[in-house]
């Protein structure tokens, strides 16, 4: 009887610390989870992981190299009421020369709106030499009834992706945008439109009339 009456105690304080160490591994699971998506975000933008551009740390490659390569610009829209589209669909640049480009957004819809766009490029492996200088991704936007947005975007192709094995013959990129609506109880934020790089910008202009998202 003395031997039960010291042990179930024990057992009693055993059983706390378990159940304790369980729900703070499922809390900790839980919170992994949350933090794993926009973790994984800062990791493919730092990265270009995945065919996510890489953030650009500088304005300008070191070097512009004398070859050409084709950017192409694609626009989706996932749920917002917008007519979402490329001011082009494609300029041609020099690897290493800082170019621009825009898309515009309009709000179809008779009361404001607002969207936030998410962008990778293609091929993957081309993510982490394609540098996002300035541009208008994950910034909420919110538009009047009508109204239309200039929504630039300033880039470069880092030169070292001539010697990447895959990507040395590489003669064309797809930058590709989705833009998804805002959240009501979300803060909405709206788009500062950066300005046109001087000198080394290339600005383009419209060349087809009508262009799909």
């Amino acid at each position: 009887m003395n031997r039960q009456a010291v042990t179930h105690p024990q057992r009693k304080n055993t059983n706390r610390i378990v159940a304790g160490v369980c729900v703070a591994f499922f809390g900790g699971m839980i919170g992994m989870a949350y933090a794993a998506v926009p973790l994984y975000a800062m990791f493919c933008q730092a990265t270009g992981y995945g065919g996510t551009v890489k953030r650009a740390t500088q304005q300008y490659a070191d070097r512009v190299l004398d070859r050409d390569i084709t950017i192409r610009f694609d626009a989706n829209t996932a749920g917002v009421p917008w007519q979402f589209q490329p001011v082009a669909r494609s300029i041609t640049v020099k690897i290493g020369e800082t170019s621009q480009a825009h898309y515009s957004a309009t709000n179809k819809l008779n009361y404001a709106t607002a969207g936030r766009a998410t962008f990778n490029v293609q091929p993957e492996l081309a993510g982490p030499y394609f540098n996002k200088v300035e541009c208008f991704c994950f910034t909420d936007a919110t538009l009047k009834p009508g109204e239309t947005l200039d929504m630039p975007v300033v880039f470069y192709v880092d030169p070292d992706i001539i010697n990447v094995p895959e990507l040395k013959d590489l003669k064309t990129i797809t930058l590709s945008y989705t833009m998804f609506p805002v959240e009501k109880n979300e803060k909405n934020k709206p788009v500062v439109s950066s300005a046109p790089v001087k000198d080394k910008s290339n600005k383009v202009s419209h060349t087809e009339g009508s262009l799909g998202g």
